[in-house]
This record gives C-alpha cells, structure tokens and sequence, in this order.
C-alpha cells in the first residue's frame, strides 16, 4: 500500500513490489493475478486504515459544524503523519495517473465520489435538523469541502506541515454558514 501511495500506481515497478513484499513475481501473481489487482485491494486497505478519521467524524452524534470541523481537522492530521506518505493515496494516486490506466483513475475518482456522498449526506442531514440554513447548497458546499481535501492532500504532498494544513481547514470551516445565517452574498446586494 505505501509504495503505491508514496509512487503512485504506473510509478510502482514489479520490482518494487518483489522487493517490498518480498515475493518473486510469479508468487505476486499467482496471489493477486495482476498488479491492477493488487492496487485494487491496496485501495481497500487503504480505505480500511487510514480513513477512520473521516467516518468517525461524519458520523458522530454532533453539531454538523462540529463534524465538519473534525473531518478537515482529521484530515490535517492524517495527511501529513510522520512516517507515512503524505497527502492521501486516492487523491495523489489520481494526480500520478495517465490515460493507459483509465480503469485505475476511475477507481480513484469512485473512492473520491463516495467521500463526497458521505460529506453531502451530513449536510443534508444537518441541513434537515436545522444545524445548517435552509438556502445552504449541500451538493455544492460538499464539493467544497471535497476540493478543499483534495487541495489539503496536494498541499501535504508537497510538504505543508500539519499547522498550514490546519489553518486551510479552519479557513475552510469558516465558510460554512451557522443556522439562522440564511442570507447569502447575492441576496444582500
């Protein structure tokens, strides 16, 4: 899984895998029949094990602010964990992606779509408790707050500490309006 999320998925030679597995390449295939295989259930450990974070925070019987505040505030902190990749492996592994691997960019980008599902979900549902304004947007605020991770991951990849990465999801959080702020820039002017 981390030669994946540190190279990428066309940057991991078999090579690479042989020597980090310490397995023969035809003892890979014969366990995972191809390497597509592999990254494919290097996704699904990923997703077991370093995304906790995310589902304890969109699920956590809070304020809907408060749950949002703990999802970017997560991420600060599991995107640039001392010992691991930085960034986050669905959103780097997209970046280091090419045409030829379309099959494993759509992987990606279904890992991606399912992370910002469960962020508009929780608007909806704080939206419908009156945690949120009524006008507030939920597809469009949950693609914020997607682009905003997204953009946290890239920052960490490029090696912004955790505090940089904090002081983009409280930037972040601050955008999202509190109940009773149904006003939005357009319907003041």
């Amino acid at each position: 899984m981390h030669l994946f999320w540190e190279h990428g998925y066309e940057a991991t030679s078999l090579a690479m895998l042989r020597e980090a597995m310490g397995l023969t390449p035809p003892q890979i295939y014969n366990a995972f029949t191809d390497k597509e295989t592999l990254f494919r259930k290097a996704l699904m450990r990923y997703h077991q094990t370093e995304i906790g974070f995310a589902l304890e925070a969109l699920s956590a019987p809070v304020p809907t602010r408060e749950a949002i505040r703990r999802l970017l505030l997560g991420a600060a902190e599991a995107y640039s964990r001392p010992g691991k990749p930085g960034g986050c492996l669905f959103v780097s592994g997209a970046l280091a992606t090419s045409p030829q691997a379309q099959a494993v960019a759509d992987e990606l980008k279904t890992y991606r779509k399912a992370s910002e599902a469960a962020i508009a979900d929780r608007l909806a549902n704080g939206k419908a408790v009156g945690d949120l304004p009524e006008n507030l947007s939920v597809e469009g605020f949950a693609k914020y707050l997607a682009g905003v991770m997204n953009g946290m991951s890239i920052q960490a990849r490029d090696g912004a500490s955790v505090e940089e990465l904090r002081v983009l999801a409280q930037t972040a959080l601050a955008a999202l309006p509190a109940e009773g702020q149904n006003q939005t820039a357009s319907s003041k002017e």
